[in-house]
């Protein structure tokens, strides 16, 4: 009799452990953390609100033809979040190297406009190219005199807290005691009426000017006339 064969033996399998692997995140999904005591909505909104997404919300949609649209918006976020941490402890050496990639872009912007405006033979196309190159012109330059201002900051302004500028008599209180000043304020009007009493108090003589047309003067001793001066 023929002996029967025997089945090949499978292969030992070992069984996975532990969880599955993820599957890999979309670098174009944002994750948002909700914190245990808020809700989902609440962490959108403040999601919404924060400078470094929505900073990377419009460097994203520009970028696209730079460094592709596959970038993980997740580490653009993040990218925003240390330079806004360099800036609030005072280091501004990466927005002066912005500013300086700026300028001399701008500037390249202006040779490139200003080299095709010398090339064109019509007034029209000529005018609209250099338009332009004296816009990136003037662009590069504003940059340039941020970046001056960002490097060696002006001193800052002084405010005069109190000007008084009159052409006549003032009185201006200033200290810790205003109702004492005041009161001195409304006490000086005093004055005002002080010669006008002392001139009907003191024996002087006093100018009387008569309908008739003569000129009298009257003192408590005596009065005399004389004609009119001409």
């Amino acid at each position: 009799m023929a002996e029967r064969k025997k089945p090949a033996a499978k292969p030992a399998t070992t069984k996975p452990t532990g969880k599955p692997a993820a599957p890999p995140r979309d670098p174009q999904t944002l994750p948002i953390e909700c914190k245990q005591d808020e809700s989902m909505p609440v962490a959108k909104a403040k999601a919404a609100t924060k400078a470094s997404i929505n900073a990377m919300l419009v460097v994203n949609a520009f970028q696209g033809n730079i460094m592709g649209k596959d970038v993980d918006i997740g580490e653009l976020v993040t990218e925003m979040q240390t330079k806004f941490k360099e800036v609030n402890d005072g280091d501004l050496s990466s927005m002066e190297a912005m500013l300086v990639g700026q300028a001399t872009a701008l500037q390249t912007m202006f040779t490139s406009l200003a080299k095709r405006a010398s090339s064109q033979e019509y007034l029209t196309q000529y005018g609209l190219y250099m338009s332009l190159a004296l816009k990136a012109q003037a662009q590069s330059r504003a940059t340039i005199s941020a970046l001056v201002d960002l490097k060696y900051p002006k001193q800052a302004a002084t405010f005069v807290k109190q000007a008084n500028m009159t052409t006549g008599p003032q009185q201006v209180n200033n200290g810790a005691f205003p109702d004492k000043y005041a009161q001195a304020h409304a006490s000086a009007g005093d004055f005002e009426t002080a010669p006008n009493k002392l001139l009907d108090t003191q024996d002087s003589t006093v100018l009387n000017r008569p309908p008739s047309g003569s000129i009298s003067f009257r003192t408590p001793q005596k009065e005399r006339s004389c004609s009119k001066i001409c």
